[in-house]
């Protein structure tokens, strides 16, 4: 456990009292009074496993997939016969693996969603580059698709190799994605990869806007101990200058930053699955956050489903926060978006986020971190650096132990952090 992380958590939660999550959970939980909810599927199947990813996932086959997603359905109807009414959702996002493998079934699953949720803000999907052919969009777009993410990573053919990706045809990508129409195309890169220079990126970026994408997501590479990535991290300050680099060298083309490693080309396309205020997670490792707990799905498939078959929810394990570690959670991941504003924050808890924090905003202000208009704390280039720093310290800290065992075990008793 880092000591930063650990010092952090003490100080900010106001308490020696870890994060604590064991293997109770809720048989049914109400979602009624949770504003800002969204919704995520974890689709697990890839149709080769890269090493450096840490994601929950598995080798595609057919018969298993269809036998998931069955399961999966059945988990979003336990779930969702819990409300009386249908409820309001800003959006629904599937990740993987390569949930582009189950295109067969997405009607399925959406269909399922729409009889207990309605969906305000659109559909997104992640997607490998061999997804993007003309007819697996057209699939996508039939569906009520939005919003689609590609998981390019590199156009670098030395980069691809390091991070064991094979090459991929870029003209017919454009060709796909000028045929078939979506709100949001994002692509996403990978930086801080060893000997990786601005010019490397600003090439990606350059190309990745070129043909087709109207967002792109550049983020660090982190070395999880659990994977079988060989790729050393590039240092400290090397890093901060790239990330700063980016960052001036997007701002300068006229792109809009709307998180720490997101850019959108006018300024209204968006892609986060995550910066949502309470979420609902449906499938293997998938993860809810309500206003006062946060549970995540066992990593395995066969026990999900044994699970599933049961007719019991998936919850490999669970945590019911202090008004503090909630404000915490709520403060680390709105801050994503390079803004925490001081209405939302007093909205959501009833209480001034001066009040619970004004020592620490003028600190961070003093600092250079952050800068204060009408109520907007908006992050500094600097800020931005320490925040993917710190990030970078609870991700191995406190994910990378969580997900390293719960890939060992489908139901461990207990974790602290």
């Amino acid at each position: 456990m880092s000591i930063i992380t650990t010092i952090t958590r003490m100080w900010l939660t106001k308490s020696f009292r870890p994060f604590r999550f064991t293997n109770e959970y809720d048989s049914k939980f109400s979602y009624d009074d949770c504003k800002n909810l969204g919704l995520y599927v974890h689709i697990p199947f890839c149709r080769s496993i890269c090493s450096f990813c840490p994601y929950c996932k598995e080798i595609y086959d057919k018969d298993n997939c269809n036998k998931y997603i069955d399961h999966l359905i059945k988990e979003i109807k336990m779930v969702g016969e819990n409300q009386k009414e249908k409820r309001k959702v800003t959006s629904l996002y599937f990740g993987g693996g390569s949930p582009a493998l189950a295109v067969d079934r997405l009607d399925d699953i959406i269909e399922t969603i729409k009889k207990y949720f309605i969906i305000t803000e659109g559909i997104g999907i992640e997607l490998h580059p061999y997804d993007i052919t003309i007819p697996i969009l057209q699939r996508l777009n039939d569906a009520g698709i939005t919003k689609i993410s590609i998981g390019i990573q590199s156009l670098n053919e030395k980069f691809l190799g390091i991070l064991g990706r094979n090459n991929f045809d870029m003209k017919n990508i454009e060709e796909a994605l000028s045929a078939v129409a979506f709100e949001t195309v994002s692509m996403d890169f990978i930086f801080a990869l060893p000997n990786q220079t601005i010019d490397d990126l600003k090439a990606d970026i350059d190309t990745a806007f070129k043909i087709g994408a109207n967002h792109i997501a550049i983020y660090p590479f982190i070395d999880f101990t659990f994977t079988n990535s060989t790729i050393k991290p590039m240092n400290k300050k090397e890093k901060r200058k790239l990330l700063d680099d980016i960052t001036i060298y997007c701002k300068n083309k006229g792109y809009v930053r709307n998180s720490i490693w997101t850019f959108a080309k006018n300024g209204n396309e968006k892609y986060s699955s995550m910066t949502r205020d309470n979420f609902l997670g449906f499938g293997c490792s998938a993860t809810t956050l309500l206003k006062e707990q946060f549970k995540i799905n066992t990593f395995s498939v066969n026990e999900y489903c044994k699970r599933i078959d049961e007719n019991k929810l998936a919850t490999s394990l669970t945590i019911k926060f202090t008004l503090r570690q909630r404000i915490l959670y709520y403060l680390f991941w709105t801050a994503y978006s390079t803004k925490v504003r001081e209405d939302d924050f007093e909205k959501f808890f009833g209480v001034p986020l001066k009040k619970v924090y004004g020592f620490e905003l003028w600190a961070a202000k003093i600092f250079g971190f952050i800068t204060e208009n009408h109520g907007i704390y908006a992050m500094t280039l600097k800020g931005a650096f320490y925040y993917h720093y710190y990030e970078n310290f609870y991700t191995l800290s406190y994910i990378d132990k969580m997900w390293e065992t719960m890939r060992k075990e489908a139901f461990p008793k207990e974790l602290s952090f």
